[in-house]
């Protein structure tokens, strides 16, 4: 299924992110917690590429590992690192594998990277628009609801991402947020510049606290008081931090749809029993059976 028509038949979609394996003897564990989501049955699961592509090998493999249990799967692509040739590469291994859907990314810079460097795509739009041209694919593109930590305002933040929208973009996916204020915000000013595409609510449990190091480095991402009160009182009891972490989603969850966000798209970090957690829990809410 085509991602682009999901919300002509819904009104609040569940979702679910996974990532490739790292490494050969990896593979197995990953692929079946992957499938152990996929059995959860959301509307669709996205797989990761990895930063410069470099789990890319895998991608198509643990997408098609989705498709085979009657889920729809959208491959992330990143083209930060790649070429015409190598993108058009990735594509012919996505549509081989029955792939009909891409989250079309820049991608982190790899360490060392020269961003000044020529290339063939400075953004994700540049992608976007390649992947356009190759065609049969839906199309979903990334968003920043408290603004791309490289942009230097909201404002032109939001103007790159109508460019991108315009380019071919179906959908997007918020990168992770804690205050729901913040992306209510952040609809108010994209529906103003004319962003009308449906946006998915991008929700990350936080299952132990050395995950927020890096994250918070990464993406500029702030954290409420009250979610920060919960990381202090539970960092070094990893059961509680676990349960905590859960808890805080499904409310942030609850009170996303309730204010009629179009999908919410969770996070997984490959764990099936966080996934499940918050499916259970949330099934009557998202009006699911």
């Amino acid at each position: 299924m085509k991602l682009k028509d999901l919300w002509k038949e819904k009104d609040v979609t569940l979702s679910f992110e996974a990532f490739p394996p790292k490494k050969d003897s990896d593979f197995v564990s990953v692929a079946l917690a992957v499938a152990e989501i996929a059995r959860l049955k959301p509307d669709f699961v996205s797989v990761t590429y990895g930063a410069g592509g470099g789990t890319s090998a895998y991608t198509p493999q643990i997408a098609k590992i989705v498709q085979d249990q009657g889920v729809t799967a959208l491959a992330h692509l990143t083209c930060v690192s790649s070429d015409r040739n190598r993108i058009h590469h990735e594509l012919d291994a996505l549509r081989a594998a029955g792939i009909e859907n891409i989250l079309a990314l820049r991608g982190d810079y790899p360490e060392g990277y020269d961003p000044t460097a020529p290339r063939d795509y400075r953004y994700a739009q540049d992608l976007v628009k390649e992947i356009r041209a190759y065609g049969g694919f839906s199309l979903g593109g990334a968003c920043y609801p408290e603004g791309h930590v490289e942009c230097h305002s909201q404002a032109e933040d939001l103007v790159h991402l109508r460019e991108k929208v315009e380019s071919g973009v179906d959908f997007l996916v918020t990168q992770m947020f804690f205050d729901n204020s913040a992306l209510y915000s952040f609809l108010y000013r994209a529906r103003q510049e004319g962003i009308t595409v449906p946006v998915l609510a991008g929700i990350m449990p936080v299952t132990n606290a050395s995950q927020m190091t890096r994250i918070l480095s990464l993406s500029g991402t702030t954290l409420p008081n009250r979610f920060r009160m919960i990381l202090d009182k539970f960092r070094d009891r990893p059961d509680a931090m676990k349960q905590a972490g859960v808890v805080y989603a499904a409310e942030q969850m609850v009170d996303l749809v309730a204010n009629g966000v179009q999908g919410v798209h969770v996070y997984t970090m490959n764990k099936p029993d966080v996934a499940a957690g918050l499916a259970e829990h949330l099934s009557k809410v998202l009006g699911r059976t």
